[in-house]
């Protein structure tokens, strides 16, 4: 997989916490560049952890889907991605949370990245370079929260939604141009 498809992989990956990242910054009145970097160290260790714990469940079942790897591998991204533009194009206002403790960022950061463990499954199949792509995953992650948190302080909920369905539109894309490189359309 080319680098430039893990780094679009990892942008779409980090737009849920991007999202949440904004929400954290518009909610809570003391947010600063301290909590940015706390969500931002959270948000990319759990993008990080995520897609090598799913790379370890797809590894161990790889022999058995070679045939189909690449419709796994479509269907679990379009499905990612579907849901992500789904949710957030339905999601109501969120609650404001008051105080941002670690155990919110550790539920945010796994809420967050639960999609991150079906792109490892999805990295097994396609014999990805795992530790290569979970670094460029975490990092990107990082780097979004943190400005996203720091956007959310100075311009509020409107980045909230349109980040959500930027980034599910994406793994939609990443999905079809996989299928369609195996059935050598492209």
């Amino acid at each position: 997989m080319e680098t430039m498809t893990i780094f679009l992989i990892a942008l779409s990956l980090a737009m849920d916490a991007f999202a949440v990242s904004i929400a954290n910054g518009v909610s809570i009145c003391y947010f600063g560049k301290k909590e940015a970097l706390k969500q931002g160290i959270y948000f990319g260790l759990f993008q990080f952890l995520m897609p090598l714990l799913g790379w370890f469940l797809g590894i161990s079942v790889k022999s058995a889907m070679e045939a189909i790897d690449h419709w796994i591998a479509f269907f679990l991204l379009v499905l990612i991605g579907g849901s992500m533009v789904w949710e957030s194009l339905k999601q109501q206002e969120q609650k404001n949370i008051t105080i941002l403790t670690n155990k919110n960022l550790v539920l945010q950061a796994i809420a967050t990245s639960i999609d991150a463990l079906a792109i490892g499954v999805s990295f097994a199949i396609l014999e990805v370079n795992i530790v290569f792509a979970c670094i460029i995953i975490g990092v990107v992650a990082f780097v979004l929260s943190y400005i996203g948190g720091i956007l959310g302080k100075h311009l509020g909920a409107f980045l909230q939604k349109k980040a959500s369905v930027a980034g599910g539109m994406v793994l939609i894309v990443v999905g079809i141009k996989i299928l369609l490189e195996h059935m050598q359309i492209m």
